[in-house]
């Protein structure tokens, strides 16, 4: 009975797997129908990728014309650099690096004790001369005293010779005596001569020239080197001639002998800032003055300024460096050449504009221009 009542497991387990749907079958369709999908979706990548490129090339090709750029641009203000017009040491400085300045303010003075005594000798010198003045008026050549004598012995001589010459007639005199007699009449006349030369000599002395009338001549330079020497001494003052900011100020020491004309100091004029575009000869054809322009500063990353172009140079960069590229040679390469074109800010920067910083610049080219000044 046992052995009749025992069921073997494994046919029930097969008759329930053959009542279970076959997952094999139906996925044998799919199989053979996902390769043709598969290089359907292959098949538009291949198109679409490249496709995309050309619009994206051709997108940007677009964006790039009327309009040219260079990051070769560099922010530049004027500067000014600030000499002694006098020598001497510097007694006072008044100024540091990096100072803002106003025009007028003190930035250093010269010792002015020497030519406080320059002015005292030139003071010295125009008493002397109108000294020398009232001294030739009352001069005797001036006086006409020395005419009037020598005239005198002019006549005396003449009258002396007159007899002499009756007597030698008469033969009551000698020869000797008659040439003495003629000899003193013309000693008499250059004796006239010379006291009218000094006569002349003297009213030339005191004569008022064309160039200053009404003041004698010695007078007049006298005063002229006093004048001088009070503009050396208004010139001991060192003042800024511009607004701006103080740079190169490490010569301003006090006890350092300032040279004529030998800059000790530089201003750097911050309200003219522009930008200095070094633009490739080949971006210049629809390049005009007037045109506008946007200047980005690698400083300040998202600060745009607006500006326009003010100037085209009228050389390239390396015409005129120190030494000027020598193309007649067997070696010759050619490169394009750069042309420096001046941009003008238009914007006022909410940034602090330093000279020297690099810049990108774009100009706009299908845009109208303005008329140059």
């Amino acid at each position: 009975m046992a052995e009749a009542d025992f069921q073997h497991p494994e046919p029930q387990k097969d008759a329930a797997m053959a009542n279970q749907p076959d997952e094999n079958a139906e996925a044998t369709p799919s199989a053979t129908a996902a390769p043709p999908e598969r290089k359907t979706r292959r098949l538009v990548v291949m198109i679409s990728v490249p496709l995309l490129l050309v619009i994206a090339a051709t997108a940007y090709w677009i964006s790039l014309q009327g309009k040219v750029s260079t990051d070769n641009a560099y922010v530049k203000q004027d500067a000014v650099g600030v000499a002694s017009e006098v020598a001497g040491k510097i007694v006072e400085v008044a100024v540091t690096e990096n100072q803002t300045v106003k025009a007028g303010d003190l930035l250093f003075r010269v010792d002015p004790e020497p030519y406080m005594v320059k002015i005292q000798q030139t003071t010295a010198a125009i008493a002397e001369a109108q000294s020398n003045v009232t001294a030739l008026q009352n001069d005797e050549a001036l006086s006409g005293s020395e005419i009037s004598g020598a005239r005198e012995d002019i006549a005396f001589a003449q009258s002396r010779l007159a007899r002499q010459q009756a007597l030698w007639n008469r033969g009551f005199t000698t020869k000797a005596d008659l040439d003495a007699a003629s000899h003193a009449v013309a000693q008499a006349r250059e004796e006239l001569r010379g006291a009218e030369a000094r006569a002349q000599e003297a009213r030339a002395k005191l004569a008022h020239g064309a160039a200053v009338p009404g003041e004698n001549a010695q007078v007049a330079a006298a005063r002229a080197e006093r004048e001088q020497a009070q503009l050396d001494l208004r010139r001991t003052t060192v003042t800024a001639p511009i607004a701006g900011r103080i740079a190169q100020a490490d010569r301003l020491q006090n006890g350092q002998m300032a040279v004529t004309s030998l800059p000790m100091v530089t201003i750097i004029s911050e309200a003219s800032s522009y930008v200095e575009a070094n633009f490739k000869e080949t971006q210049l054809d629809d390049m005009r003055v007037g045109q506008p322009a946007e200047i980005e500063l690698d400083a300040y990353p998202g600060l745009t300024l607006k500006g326009r172009v003010l100037s085209i140079g009228s050389g390239t960069g390396s015409e005129f460096s120190i030494l000027p590229a020598q193309n007649a040679t067997g070696n010759w390469v050619k490169v394009t050449q750069r042309v420096p074109v001046r941009i003008a800010i238009t914007d006022k920067s909410p940034r602090r504009l330093i000279a020297g910083l690099s810049a990108t610049v774009t100009v706009f080219t299908d845009k109208g221009t303005e008329k140059a000044n």
